[in-house]
């Protein structure tokens, strides 16, 4: 699909949302949209569900499809929804706003920082030995660390423990709380002794880099990972209810989750594997966050509007293009699925998305989380899309497939 038929797509999704007849041109997107949202309901992959398109103007439009089953909750761009893997780039934008103040340099030693990383392992086989390279800031940027929420997955499934996850997660339980560390510095300490699977910058493996980050986050800025996000993010960009922990009135907007596994079917808060406590300074930069759909509709504005949010400058252009340059080739096929995708720092940047079945544009970027949450920048429109849902399993064919209907099948 041409540019110009993009643009032409989105303007009238966004024209539509003040239609009375609703949408009758472009292919009807909106109905498109409505309807992949209907299906994803039907098929017990998701429960009510929203979609925001939006473009780096601040004009957008959103499409909410209920379930109306018992147990679940209308959603509504006020519903806060745990956002787990969708914290990982606010924590790298809040890393590229230091860069940005000169607070330290991408190849800089983390031990320089945190003494505690300055005699690592890595682990050979059945043996230990001391890493020959230091573990660099741009190593936990891009998950080339050689830390692991689970160090290999074996046909889509991981299969070792980590220090952050005891057990890999449970489908039919809830695993051990991540947030039993009380600061982010008792947790730097702990995974310091843990072995590296292998010399830091050498591979990718997705894992726990963020909670680091969060810590450096800390160091250069002199305040609380948390009370930097608020001042250098949240507030300026209007995230009002974006948060690592939850009051009263969070807690009563909060969306349960629907879950179709093996042994459990339905909806249930039994299964919030975070706290959201707010007398803990544990805040994992990589999974701790909950926000809105409109808190994060405004992120992604940012980001499609080259770093700036209502006339304020967030971040550069030149820290986006840093950030969305790639630096593992195709991400996704250690999970044995179709790639197309490479990794910059903590985004996925699309370079062939023929490979998922769709004509979306190259260069587009994003990210997921755990619990069904989706998003991606499309800098060639200048426009977003944003799915915000809470259910496992987990599901690739919610952002694969949104994009097929966004974007068309492969030409």
């Amino acid at each position: 699909m041409t540019q110009r038929a993009i643009l032409s797509l989105l303007t009238a999704i966004l024209l539509s949302a003040c239609a009375t007849d609703g949408m009758n041109s472009s292919g009807n997107l909106r109905s498109r949209i409505e309807a992949f949202q209907a299906t994803m309901i039907e098929e017990e992959i998701t429960g009510s569900n929203l979609v925001i398109v939006g473009a780096a103007d601040g004009t957008r439009a959103m499409s909410v499809v209920n379930s109306s089953r018992s147990g679940d909750r209308d959603v509504d761009e006020a519903t806060i929804f745990p956002i787990w893997s969708m914290s990982k780039p606010i924590t790298i934008v809040a890393m590229m706003t230091l860069h940005e103040q000169k607070k330290f340099d991408w190849n800089d030693p983390v031990a320089d920082y945190l003494p505690c990383f300055s005699e690592l392992m890595v682990q050979q086989g059945d043996e230990v030995r001391p890493a020959s390279e230091p573990l660099r800031i741009e190593h936990l940027m891009s998950h080339r660390s050689g830390w692991a929420y689970y160090s290999g997955w074996e046909d889509g499934v991981p299969n070792v423990k980590s220090v952050q996850n005891p057990v890999p997660p449970g489908y039919d339980r809830p695993h051990p709380n991540q947030t039993r560390f009380n600061d982010l510095q008792s947790y730097c300490e702990a995974i310091a002794k843990e072995p590296l699977q292998f010399e830091p910058g050498s591979d990718y493996l997705y894992g726990i880099n963020q909670a680091i980050l969060g810590r450096l986050v800390e160091i250069f800025s002199g305040l609380s990972f948390h009370d930097y996000l608020k001042q250098t993010l949240f507030e300026p960009l209007n995230m009002i209810d974006t948060s690592f922990v939850m009051d009263s009135d969070k807690r009563a907007r909060f969306q349960p989750l629907w879950i179709n596994s093996e042994n459990l079917k339905g909806y249930t808060f039994l299964l919030n594997e975070l706290t959201y406590s707010p007398t803990s300074n544990a805040h994992f930069g990589g999974e701790g966050l909950v926000s809105t759909a409109s808190d994060y509709a405004n992120f992604c504005e940012m980001l499609a509007n080259g770093g700036e949010f209502k006339g304020q400058r967030i971040l550069s252009q030149d820290s986006i293009d840093r950030m969305t340059t790639p630096l593992s080739k195709d991400i996704m096929s250690e999970m044995g699925l179709p790639s197309g995708m490479d990794m910059g720092y903590s985004v996925f940047v699309m370079r062939d998305a023929g490979q998922e079945g769709n004509a979306a544009p190259q260069g587009i970027f994003g990210w997921s989380g755990y619990h069904n949450t989706h998003f991606w920048i499309d800098p060639a429109n200048q426009m977003y899309v944003l799915w915000m849902s809470r259910a496992r399993e987990f599901s690739f064919e919610i952002p694969a497939g949104l994009r097929g209907v966004v974007y068309g099948p492969t030409d």
